[in-house]
């Protein structure tokens, strides 16, 4: 069924901006408590409900530890140094699985490691590989189902790691247009999705003894994203897709003969992004969906009630269950708001007694946080663009100085709820504006559709619509507004301060993407099957070279009059440090202030120290550059 509402977007009200004033001004919070480690996270619960387990720093990195659900003394089951854990999971109710590596799977050593850290085993060390979790948190007969491109660095066969002994036999060999393996609660290979680059095909089968067969194929605009499969009936699944609608649904699709049989759940304004599934009962529990929070519609009256009874239990608060254990009757709740980080807690379902875990951040005062409220307005083509303002404490709601954040991506959005980066500014005083421009995901296909090739057009239109209403509305002042990102963000930030100068009175990037063309070129070998997508996305270097050129910061440093922050991650897979020297190098040339850091880190496993040394350059350039 389709769940029509009455489609509103929240504009700022006065009434609640004026209010901002009427608070006292915040005090000063020190830079590196915003970005801290958590004392404790990603806390999860043993398959029996026994014990619970989390990530702590131990060497200033996260490594494991457990406990007893009703004891007091945690043991460290693991010792790494160099990198963090980047994933872990209970694998049977005495051993924990674990990963280390590089970044985001690169070199992947794979550990498993008993629950009193005995018997620490080094299941898999490949180099140059990547890896990724067929069925993490099912290992079936102690056997791991992972993909990793060992055999061809442009495919991902299938495999079974035996986690007793580290035995790795093929499961699958990839065909080389296979992107993702799906297997159901036992561990079979019954479901893949296939692609020539453009085209996105389901592959299903009744059984591993038989072959796949094609179930839907369609353009990669239109997505089919795999939740469960039916126990009723095995051979249909549910998904969330949006074939022949504009809007991810909910539905039911019959793999035998290619039909969708029912939508379950849909909005008429957002995306479902999330359902709710229960393995123990194996249902549907809900649909998740985000206007400008999140909400749940529930599918089965058991999860309204456990959802129901955390709220009563934790009022004026967003509630997400992370983990459980396989009689879900113990759940690992997570908290936050747009002011708290949040906590972590335990709720006993059967005993109806909820015990708190730990706080995420308790060094940064709620009372001291600001309030991130929605606002929308109108873009080029009539265009409503959504997004989120947050205002700092105690300054009246005009003429305040503005920092713009683009998020990455572009195909990502910005979601409410709390956000260090923001508190850390809107701290120093300054309004915070981020936007989710066409190409954000969340909206529907069309709104993200209308973001292809328009890296350096539409998209950056949208920004600049959201900073000229924001000065229509006289809550920033005109010549005492930023621009500032990571990755596409950082690359929006570069394309504001060449394009329109009249509007930044400064300008700060994060790893952001100097030139497109070397931004294309360097996609990695395992993501050679998407090329052609991401032609249609992006754009061809060979057939586009005027666009690429037009739209390429390295290409207009000419256009640059204001200051300029560049931080530039050494190892950055994406973004060629020689480019960005150059770029650099330009930009002194032509006498332009030029605040260049060079990071050794890699920047998904950036430490702490880094992440603050950064931000503290960060304050110390906006506060020369937009301060009176």
């Amino acid at each position: 069924m389709i769940i029509k509402f009455k489609t509103y977007f929240l504009i700022v009200i006065l009434f609640l901006l004026a209010s901002c004033s009427q608070e006292k001004r915040a005090e000063l919070i020190p830079a590196g408590d915003f970005f801290r480690n958590p004392r404790k996270t990603g806390f999860q619960v043993s398959p029996d409900g026994n014990y619970i387990s989390f990530l702590q720093p131990y060497k200033n990195r996260m490594n494991i530890f457990v406990q007893k659900i009703n004891g007091n003394d945690a043991v460290r089951v693991s010792d790494e140094s160099p990198f963090n854990i980047s994933v872990y999971f209970w694998a049977n109710n005495n051993e924990i699985v674990y990963m280390k590596d590089s970044g985001k799977g690169k070199d992947p050593d794979l550990f498993a490691v008993q629950k009193d850290g005995r018997n620490l085993r080094h299941l898999l060390s490949e180099r140059n590989v990547r890896l990724k979790f067929i069925s993490q948190n099912r290992v079936p007969y102690n056997e791991l189902l992972i993909a990793i491109n060992k055999r061809d660095s442009t495919i991902f066969d299938a495999y079974r790691l035996n986690i007793s002994n580290g035995k790795l036999r093929i499961a699958e060999r990839n065909p080389g247009n296979i992107l993702q393996w799906i297997s159901d609660e036992a561990g079979k290979l019954k479901l893949a999705m296939a692609s020539d680059g453009v085209n996105e095909t389901l592959l299903f089968r009744p059984n591993e003894n038989e072959l796949f067969r094609p179930v839907i194929t369609s353009n990669f605009k239109n997505k089919i994203t795999f939740v469960a499969f039916n126990k009723a009936r095995p051979h249909c699944i549910y998904a969330l897709s949006n074939q022949n609608r504009d809007k991810m649904a909910l539905v039911e699709i019959d793999c035998i003969s290619g039909k969708e049989l029912r939508t379950i759940f849909g909005h008429d304004s957002v995306d479902v992004a999330e359902a709710g599934y229960s393995r123990l009962h194996q249902r549907l529990l809900y649909a998740g969906f985000e206007t400008w929070k999140s909400k749940r519609h529930y599918l089965h009256d058991s999860a309204k009630k456990v959802y129901n009874r955390l709220e009563s239990l934790l009022p004026d608060t967003e509630i997400r269950i992370t983990g459980k254990d396989s009689a879900e009757q113990k759940f690992i709740v997570r908290t936050f708001t747009d002011r708290s980080p949040g906590a972590f807690f335990l709720y006993n379902r059967m005993s109806d007694k909820l015990t708190k875990l730990s706080d995420i951040n308790p060094s940064l005062p709620v009372d001291q946080m600001c309030s991130m409220r929605p606002v929308s307005f109108k873009s080029k083509g009539g265009f409503l663009i959504n997004g989120y303002l947050t205002l700092p404490r105690g300054y009246k709601p005009e003429g305040l100085p503005v920092v713009v954040i683009p998020h990455g991506g572009p195909s990502s959005r910005n979601s409410w709820g709390f956000n260090s980066e923001v508190q850390f500014l809107a701290n120093r005083g300054y309004a915070v504006l981020q936007i989710n421009f066409r190409g954000s995901k969340g909206y529907g296909k069309e709104f993200w559709i209308a973001g292809f090739k328009k890296w350096g057009s539409d998209i950056q239109e949208d920004i600049t619509a959201g900073v000229k209403w924001l000065i229509r509305e006289g809550i920033a002042d005109k010549d005492r507004i930023a621009i500032y990102g990571t990755g596409f963000g950082g690359y929006s930030a570069l394309y504001g301060m060449c394009f329109h100068p009249e509007l930044y009175r400064c300008g700060a990037s994060q790893s952001g993407f100097v030139n497109l063309f070397t931004y294309i070129k360097a996609v990695p070998p395992y993501f050679k099957p998407m090329l052609q997508m991401y032609y249609e996305m992006v754009g061809n270097p060979e057939r586009e070279i005027d666009y690429f050129r037009s739209v390429s910061p390295v290409f207009h440093t000419d256009k640059i009059r204001a200051p300029v922050l560049v931080s530039q991650y050494i190892k950055d897979p994406r973004v060629n440090v020689n480019e960005t020297n150059q770029f650099v190098k330009e930009l002194k040339s032509r006498k332009i202030p030029i605040t260049y850091l060079l990071n050794k880190d890699n920047i998904e496993q950036a430490s702490p120290a880094g992440q603050v040394a950064f931000y503290q350059e960060l304050e110390v350039f906006l506060n020369n550059n937009l301060k009176k």
